[in-house]
């Protein structure tokens, strides 16, 4: 099969490279994929690089957690009735060396989800690591109906899940962007009501737009940058649900949030408990059925070109997606 990978970390021209693999075989209770679209996220490009402290657990790496494509070949345990099944897949390289950038990737069975014909490929390829991460941060406490939840950097990849899920679950949507002419399309992509950061006084404006009433959790992407505002504007027993930060060791004032009970959720998609992903998987597919969910697609790349798509990954952040395209069309 054609595939792409890398034999050790570093900058993307360096070190990754296309040519001929074997085609992989599905074991026990797995599927195996003719990927059609793969995604890219900048988890995918941390690992490369070795943010984060991250090391090469394999000697090989075929990049890229999250594709989408059609079932071809099932293992020992798996109905043979899933072959041709469009499915999009999650996790395909997380604890596992070969992901979504070749020809074929490998699965667990239920890592496969099934994907209605009204689906682009494309528009589901890029949900696992962001889409599931958007969805613990919503859910990770249990039903959000009736409450208050602000989403920061709503236009991410991340952020557009986290809004989606949150007002299909009965939530208020409060959500964050950076400029005014942002606003818009953060209503458009499901909030219920949209701020902009970058003139300040960000804690009264969400205050406004509740009449003053706390907030109940939110789901943020900047712990360390934004920590002070979700003090101001999370009322007693919140919740901040973080998958990110800038500053790797923040300062965190305890005694602010001990005096109003805040519960802090530190989120990593690599290790989200099962019953957790499946329940995202089912929520995910459904908003992108119902048309809840959309990615803006910011540019399509073939296999042959990865180096420069992954390239404009780590710069396009709040652009759209982008995608390596294997079934011809990009």
């Amino acid at each position: 099969m054609r595939a792409a990978w890398y034999d050790r970390q570093g900058p993307a021209r360096e070190v990754l490279e296309v040519g001929e693999l074997p085609d992989p075989r599905p074991g026990d209770g797995e599927v195996r994929v003719r990927v059609s679209v793969s995604g890219i996220h900048v988890g995918d490009l941390g690992k490369r690089q070795g943010w984060w402290g991250s090391t090469m657990p394999f000697p090989r790496v075929v990049p890229h957690g999250d594709g989408a494509g059609t079932i071809d070949a099932v293992g020992p345990g798996v109905d043979r009735s899933r072959v041709g099944e469009r499915v999009w897949v999650y996790l395909a390289q997380s604890y596992r060396p070969f992901g979504t950038a070749a020809e074929y990737t490998v699965v667990p069975a239920n890592h496969a989800v099934p994907l209605p014909e009204s689906v682009p490929f494309e528009q589901a390829a890029g949900l696992g690591i962001p889409g599931i991460t958007g969805h613990r941060a919503i859910f990770a406490s249990g039903p959000v109906d009736g409450q208050r939840i602000v989403v920061t950097g709503a236009l991410g990849a991340v952020g557009r899940a986290a809004v989606a899920v949150a007002r299909r679950g009965g939530a208020t949507v409060i959500a964050t962007v950076h400029t005014a002419g942002q606003v818009k399309q953060a209503l458009a992509a499901g909030a219920h009501h949209a701020v902009a950061t970058e003139s300040g006084d960000v804690a009264a404006k969400i205050l406004r737009k509740t009449g003053g009433e706390p907030i109940d959790q939110v789901a943020e992407l900047a712990f360390d940058t934004n920590l002070l505002t979700n003090l101001e504007i999370l009322g007693y027993g919140g919740t901040i649900a973080t998958y990110a930060t800038t500053a790797a060791e923040p300062t965190v004032p305890y005694w602010q949030l001990a005096f109003k009970n805040i519960t802090l959720q530190f989120l990593s998609n690599d290790d989200f408990p099962e019953p957790a992903n499946e329940a995202a998987a089912a929520d995910l597919t459904a908003a992108l059925v119902a048309g809840d969910l959309h990615y803006p697609i910011a540019a399509r790349f073939p296999l042959a070109e990865i180096a420069e798509a992954q390239e404009l990954a780590e710069h396009s952040a709040g652009k759209g997606r982008v995608v390596l395209t294997l079934d011809g069309s990009g």
